[in-house]
């Protein structure tokens, strides 16, 4: 039997092909487009500029230690208990006033920046070594890191003895310089100018006199 008649005898063989001829093409995918589209924010924040309290002010030293008060604890509350309290890591700094030459020391803890020792240089505050440790001092002071005035006891560690000693001459060379300044703010008029202002007052008259 020739090849010609096998192929004729079986017509299973010609399906595929037919199928296959028959299928319709699938129409070709059309390619993807870029969205252009914008969207407005609901609301629009504008950039505020946030002010530290510091703008007018220098930064004479700078010092990296960990502040501790003493205090009582939540649970303590009006127990009369006390016991030393971390407040925070961060730079221990002394800052100079540009106009008037004040000095104070603020500290902030670190990252978040919030402060947790500010109160003036006052000449009478006496920084005494902490039991046990030449590395730290101890001190009282009236603070303001709350927002009000309050009297605290502060300790501040640093990472060796040759840091705290040093900070310490600091301190004190800071404190000098404010009883100075003082000094100068309650010196009597020696010159007359506040009899001379008080002298040029009288002489001025009203239109109605």
């Amino acid at each position: 039997m020739s090849e010609e008649e096998t192929k004729k005898e079986d017509p299973k063989a010609e399906e595929p092909a037919a199928a296959a001829a028959a299928e319709p093409e699938k129409p070709a995918e059309a390619p993807e487009e870029e969205s252009t589209a914008t969207f407005e924010p609901v609301v629009k924040l504008e950039e505020v500029e946030v002010k530290s309290g510091e703008e007018e002010e220098e930064t004479l030293c700078t010092y990296r230690s960990k502040l501790f008060i003493y205090g009582e604890t939540l649970l303590d509350k009006g127990t009369g208990n006390k016991t030393w309290k971390e407040r925070g890591i961060g730079e221990a700094r002394i800052l100079r006033h540009r106009e008037h030459q004040r000095l104070r020391f603020l500290m902030r803890q670190e990252k978040t920046m919030k402060v947790i020792a500010n109160h003036a240089l006052d000449p009478r505050i006496k920084l005494e070594p902490n039991a046990g440790s030449d590395r730290s001092w101890v001190w009282s002071c009236y603070d303001f890191a709350e927002g009000e005035l309050e009297e605290k006891v502060l300790a501040l560690r640093f990472a060796n003895s040759d840091l705290a000693n040093e900070f310490k001459e600091k301190y004190e060379e800071c404190q000098k310089e404010m009883e100075a300044l003082l000094a100068g703010e309650d010196k009597p008029d020696e010159g007359g100018e506040a009899d001379e202002a008080a002298e040029a007052l009288d002489k001025l008259t009203t239109s109605g006199e």
